[in-house]
């Protein structure tokens, strides 16, 4: 649409963003079993190609802070996490599963700190700030509980080994995660000069 322009839907990215650290929430303790294969070395390797990722991202400031970036750079970090939940719950417990699985985690934390600058530059009101925080913390938190809660659960109907507790509440995350995606198509807008809104896509 010649004449549009991508707005942001700020209760919808609201609630995007408590749906993504509600993931995160869920997602943390699941780590520590799916690297388990992985040697120390491994991971200095990578946070030393972290580290230079985010130095070339934020050299590119300049050309993707907007906010046709930042909506494909979100919808990017989704869909990868989707992908390497998908390939775990295909092919879990493997080496190279392990290995991907950080890779995937390393290159969306690798945009960590340029969505945080987007946020700020295209979410700029105090108030909105202050809004998406709170749903941060709280997405989080929740996370933490309903992971707690649901390892406890299914480890008193017989469910009893980190590997598949782990498993079994990916299969959760991969719904969650959908919802994200979900979530993101509605939090992008086109306005038009005539003020109806079209979702992004």
């Amino acid at each position: 649409m010649q004449n549009s322009k991508l707005k942001i839907y700020k209760r919808a990215f609201i609630n995007y963003k408590f749906v993504n650290s509600f993931f995160g929430g869920v997602a943390m303790g699941t780590v520590f079993t799916i690297y388990g294969q992985i040697s120390p070395s491994i991971f200095s390797l990578g946070g030393i190609f972290l580290a230079l990722g985010l130095l070339l991202v934020a050299k590119l400031y300049t050309k993707i802070l907007n906010i046709e970036y930042f909506y494909k750079i979100t919808m990017l970090v989704e869909l990868i996490t989707l992908a390497f939940v998908l390939y775990f719950l295909i092919n879990p417990y493997d080496y190279i599963t392990a290995l991907l699985v950080y890779i995937g985690y390393q290159l969306t934390f690798m945009f960590g700190s340029y969505l945080l600058r987007a946020e700020t530059v295209f979410l700029s009101r105090a108030k909105i700030l202050s809004f998406l925080d709170v749903a941060k913390q709280k997405g989080y938190l929740a996370g933490l509980l309903f992971a707690y809660l649901f390892y406890k659960i299914i480890e008193f109907y017989g469910i009893e080994s980190n590997q598949d507790q782990v498993y079994s509440i990916h299969i959760f995350l991969f719904f969650v995660q959908l919802y994200n995606i979900y979530l993101i198509k509605k939090s992008f807008i086109i306005a038009s000069k005539s003020g109806s809104l079209h979702s992004a896509s």
